[in-house]
């Protein structure tokens, strides 16, 4: 006999009546009715029914739990010994929800929560000082026994990391240079001082944004690309399988990310502050009639080398660092693509956070020795 429901209205409450056999084909339409009819006050008439499978049964206690959140009760009638029994098994074999109740706020809770975070952070700038330490060990053994060097892996990396981002790089550059010169022109005019804007562009991009957003950038597009290799490489079981072999895989994979980093930031940041210079002389000609002769010829005359080297010197330590936090993340991967994807994202955004930092205290620092 095929299953039916029978839909009755009354000033009581709703009432159901189910008869036939009901199974998993019948779940849907079921389900759906029980829960619209557990708004209010429902009795489930259950006398007709020749079949009831578990399907049925939990789609009757969802809807026993529906009718008590909204403050009512379902009422069954006419349930046999059979259907009774699976519908109490059916009901204790659902799981009950995990309520953590929230602790109150106070000072104590406040600093626990803030010590766990401290504590936290202290072990994670651990395990990047760990990771560090590995690096320049296995790069000290590679130059001990160059024959483990992995050439073929620095060249494609260098490739990866330098060759293909010259691009994004260099464009992204060319229009900060033409942003600060049209700013630096629009405030300068006011004044009469727009032979200074020369002098504005110069030490904005070679101290400081030339070399700070190749940074933000490299550490988007190449901390993320470290990550999602190698943590797909964990999730595939490769790196246990690279050990089986006998392969170090701190050798094999770091060494030649972060190396590459290592070589290719800094050509990154020449190539920025050029993009810069000439997006800022374009636009200085153009706003402000400044000649490119007369843009070069104030550029070396008032910008000293050392405007130069304070940014550059800036450039290993963002390598180091946005090398190092992308194949941490990618090894703490785990063996599912939600991992995956968190580590990958949290790779970004530590790396951009630790440039922006680094350039901070570096500019504390310079401020302090006086460059």
């Amino acid at each position: 006999m095929p299953a039916t429901v029978t839909i009755d209205q009354a000033d009581a409450g709703t009432s159901l009546r189910l008869a036939g056999s009901f199974s998993l084909a019948d779940l849907t339409g079921l389900h759906g009715q029980l829960t619209q009819a557990a708004a209010g006050p429902v009795s489930v008439d259950l006398t007709e029914v020749t079949r009831l499978d578990t399907a049925a049964a939990w789609a009757i206690v969802e809807a026993e739990q529906a009718a008590q959140a909204a403050g009512h009760r379902l009422r069954l009638v006419g349930a046999s010994d059979h259907a009774t029994a699976l519908i109490d098994t059916v009901r204790k074999a659902l799981p009950d929800p995990d309520i953590q109740a929230k602790p109150p706020f106070s000072l104590m809770v406040w600093l626990d929560g803030f010590g766990r975070s401290v504590a936290a952070g202290a072990v994670f700038l651990g395990q990047l000082l760990g990771f560090l330490g590995v690096f320049i060990a296995r790069l000290g053994r590679s130059v001990i026994h160059p024959s483990e060097f992995r050439l073929t892996s620095l060249v494609h990396h260098c490739q990866e990391v330098g060759l293909k981002a010259v691009p994004i790089v260099a464009l992204m550059a060319f229009l900060i240079g033409v942003v600060l010169a049209f700013q630096g022109a629009a405030q300068l005019r006011q004044f009469g001082a727009e032979v200074f804007v020369v002098d504005l562009i110069a030490v904005s991009i070679l101290r400081e944004l030339g070399i700070l957003l190749t940074a933000i950038i490299v550490a988007g597009r190449t901390a993320s690309a470290f990550t999602a290799a190698i943590g797909s490489m964990k999730m595939r079981e490769e790196i246990d399988a690279m050990r089986t072999l006998g392969i170090d895989p701190a050798a094999a994979l770091i060494v030649p990310r972060v190396l590459a980093l290592l070589l290719m930031l800094p050509i990154l940041g020449m190539i920025a502050n050029a993009a810069g210079l000439l997006g800022g002389g374009l636009m200085s000609w153009v706003e402000l009639g400044i000649s490119p002769a007369l843009f070069v010829s104030r550029l070396i005359e008032n910008t000293g080398v050392s405007h130069l080297m304070v940014g550059m010197i800036k450039a290993p330590f963002f390598a180091i660092v946005i090398g190092i936090v992308g194949c941490h993340a990618g090894m703490q991967v785990g063996n599912n693509a939600e991992s995956l994807g968190q580590k990958t994202s949290s790779s970004v955004v530590t790396a951009i956070f630790s440039v922006i930092v680094i350039d901070a205290l570096f500019s504390i620092f310079f401020a302090q020795v006086g460059l």
